[in-house]
């Protein structure tokens, strides 16, 4: 096959992309497709200065029965004992077939396409994963260092594995599902943000945060049918975000962190003794009396648990930002994308919010060159490897689905350019290559794929198929024409590493995957939980 060089200059991974025959942006998530913007509610504790002529002087112990307190108005410390859900909404129609994430026919991902469906998947002929190297048997263009394969060159698996350790990537394993969905549009409901709240997800400060201020909480909508806008995601897109959802009140700027606990305590049981002698005369007398009480634990809970600014602060947190931490301060502070990708995983994997969406712009990058979609995929994948490993590092699992409206495809006009790296330039969108696909780290080991033998996994490793000229196959899986069935696809995957798949008709009645058989063959994965 002949090879054209293209010595196109590609864009900085900020640079917006417009086109002339793309409309004019109008709306914001016509802005964050373009990459022409970047992609709160507050819980406050009570000021109680006013309860003191003198608070350096309140005097109090620290009541050993907070735990109890707590339990007793339902306060919860950590999330809901579900796994941590964070997705990567691409916003704009993003690679992620092919040249990421292998993607092949009816037996799976190295079950290979024709040389000229990986040719219109950004790969040329020298560069395919069904070329083996005759001295290893085996192809050098296929990875598999976190259990879901990769081509080797993949700039989201360059990406990853420059954030991930050894130790966390041997614990990865995931899945990936061809799928179409409409180009440059907002109007996918691809977002399952409130599907995986509807499973229990939850948080104890929100139930679902995003880095939009949109219903969904990315660029992509929501199914209809899941949307409960009482667990609407809460906008976080930098560290102050994060920073100003709690408010503990001034007593911090007099007293230290356990005083001000002792202090609220201390008001609390004034207050329940007090209560307890008075008859409110109403008619719901012990509801007053209870709602009265618990504000007073409240402020107590909200004082001992985020006391202290390093418990909420991405920047604070020494795995996180520093010399030991997944960022370095100098990279931290000179990117956007790695401090909003950290204060939604800070709240997610932390138990404090039960699910997150970082929504990532730019990505409708057939710019007649192929480096600049390689510099965001690579950008965009070292945000995915935070998340994995700040999960092993705090030692929690975690699900990382990744997603984008739409797809692009490649005439086969090769970039040589440093940041071009031999590949095929992007040259037009192209809903038939779409994909999304996910990844499972659980601490306590790689993640096992359903089936009893290889060539079982490998069909449950990808969910539908391609046909050879590298378009989506529509029949091969519910999820491959429908984006409603796309998002109910990644719930039942959720629900089932809980082992609860088979609660998945009564949480989603009249739901479109299938029969209970069907319902297996479309889940990757035994159960972690």
């Amino acid at each position: 096959m002949s090879r054209f060089i293209n010595k196109a200059k590609h864009f900085h991974p900020n640079s917006p992309l417009l086109y002339g025959d793309h409309k004019k942006p109008m709306t914001r998530r016509d802005f964050i497709s373009a990459g022409l913007r970047t992609g709160g509610h507050v819980v406050a504790g009570a000021s109680l200065l006013s309860l003191f002529a003198n608070p350096n002087s309140a005097q109090a112990a620290l009541s050993s029965d907070l735990e109890t307190l707590r339990d007793s108005c339902g306060i919860s410390v950590q999330g809901a004992g579900k796994i941590p859900f964070i997705s990567f909404d691409l916003a704009g129609g993003a690679n992620i077939s092919g040249s990421n994430v292998l993607v092949g026919g009816l037996g799976g991902q190295q079950d290979f396409l024709s040389t000229a469906g990986y040719n219109k998947l950004g790969l040329p002929g020298d560069m395919s994963p069904a070329i083996a190297n005759p001295n290893a048997q085996q192809s050098d263009f296929i990875n598999t260092d976190l259990g879901l394969a990769f081509h080797s060159d993949s700039a989201f698996l360059r990406g990853i594995l420059e954030k991930v350790s050894p130790q966390t990537a041997a614990n990865i394993n995931g899945a990936v599902i061809p799928n179409r969905s409409d180009n440059d549009t907002s109007n996918n409901p691809h977002n399952p943000m409130y599907a995986i709240a509807a499973a229990g997800a939850n948080g104890s400060l929100m139930p679902l945060a995003g880095s939009r201020n949109t219903d969904s909480g990315g660029n992509s909508m929501a199914p209809a049918r899941f949307i409960d806008l009482s667990k609407r995601p809460t906008k976080i897109d930098r560290p102050t975000d994060v920073t100003g959802l709690v408010d503990v009140g001034d007593l911090f700027e007099l007293l230290s962190q356990s005083d001000a606990v002792a202090v609220m305590e201390s008001i609390q049981r004034i207050s329940a003794q007090k209560m307890s002698q008075v008859n409110s005369q109403v008619t719901r007398d012990d509801v007053i009396k209870d709602m009265m009480n618990c504000g007073y634990v409240k402020s107590a809970d909200l004082a001992d648990r985020f006391g202290n600014p390093a418990t909420l602060d991405p920047l604070l947190d020494v795995d996180i930002v520093g010399p030991g931490g997944i960022f370095t301060l100098a990279e931290f502070d000179s990117e956007r994308e790695f401090q909003k990708t950290a204060s939604i995983m800070k709240l997610v994997v932390n138990g404090f919010s039960g699910a997150g969406t970082v929504t990532m712009g730019g990505f409708d990058y057939h710019t007649g060159d192929r480096a600049t979609g390689e510099l965001r995929d690579l950008r965009a994948g070292r945000c995915m490897g935070a998340c994995l490993e700040y999960a092993a590092r705090r030692n929690q699992p975690i699900m990382m689905y990744v997603f984008s409206d739409g797809s692009l495809s490649s005439n086969g006009r090769i970039d040589d350019s440093i940041n071009g790296r031999g590949k095929g330039e992007w040259t037009s969108d192209n809903s038939s290559t779409g994909a999304a696909f996910f990844l499972v780290y659980n601490p306590t080991g790689k993640p096992q794929l359903m089936g009893a033998t290889p060539e079982q996994n490998a069909i449950h490793q990808q969910i539908g198929y391609m046909r050879a000229d590298a378009s989506v196959e529509t029949a091969s899986a519910p999820s491959a024409n429908n984006v409603n069935l796309l998002v109910e696809t990644v719930l039942l995957n959720y629900m089932a590493l809980h082992g609860e798949q088979n609660n998945f008709s009564a949480l989603v009645p009249g739901q479109g995957l299938g029969n209970s058989t069907m319902l297996d063959s479309l889940t990757a994965f035994q159960p972690i939980l």
